[in-house]
C-alpha cells in the first residue's frame, strides 16, 4: 500500500499512489490511512489523482476512513480521476464528501 503524507497548515494531505483502491487493499488502505493521521489535523485531504479505478470495497474503505475521522475530522477527497468521479456521483458519495477538482497541496519531499 503506497501512500504517503505531508502536514499543510491545518491539514494533512495523503498521496494515494495507488491506481486501483480495491478489494485486494482496502484492508491495507484503511490501516495505512490510520497510521498516517495519527498526528492531530482539522482537515485530511485524500488526494487521490492517482487512482483510476475504485471498487464497492475501496468506496467502504474511504467510507472507513471517514468515520474513524469523525466527528472531530472531516475527510475531503481531491483530484478524482473521471472514472472514479462517476462512482462518487453514482452511490452520490459526492454528497457525503466535500471533494475538490485538484489537489491543494504538490507533494514535497517529506513523505511518510
Amino acid at each position: 500500500m503506497n501512500l504517503s503524507s505531508q502536514a499543510v497548515d491545518d491539514a494533512i494531505v495523503i498521496h494515494v499512489h495507488e491506481k486501483r483502491i480495491d478489494a485486494a487493499i482496502a484492508i491495507q488502505f484503511k490501516d495505512r490511512v490510520r497510521e498516517l493521521t495519527n498526528d492531530p489535523s482539522e482537515r485530511v485531504i485524500l488526494d487521490m489523482s492517482q487512482v483510476e479505478f475504485v471498487d464497492s470495497s475501496g468506496l467502504g474503505a474511504i467510507v472507513s476512513a471517514m468515520k474513524f475521522l469523525a466527528p472531530d475530522r472531516r475527510l475531503e477527497l481531491a483530484g478524482l480521476t473521471a472514472n472514479v468521479g462517476k462512482v462518487f456521483r453514482l452511490t452520490r458519495m459526492d454528497s457525503v464528501f466535500p471533494i475538490h477538482a485538484k489537489p491543494p497541496f504538490q507533494e514535497t519531499g517529506n513523505a511518510n
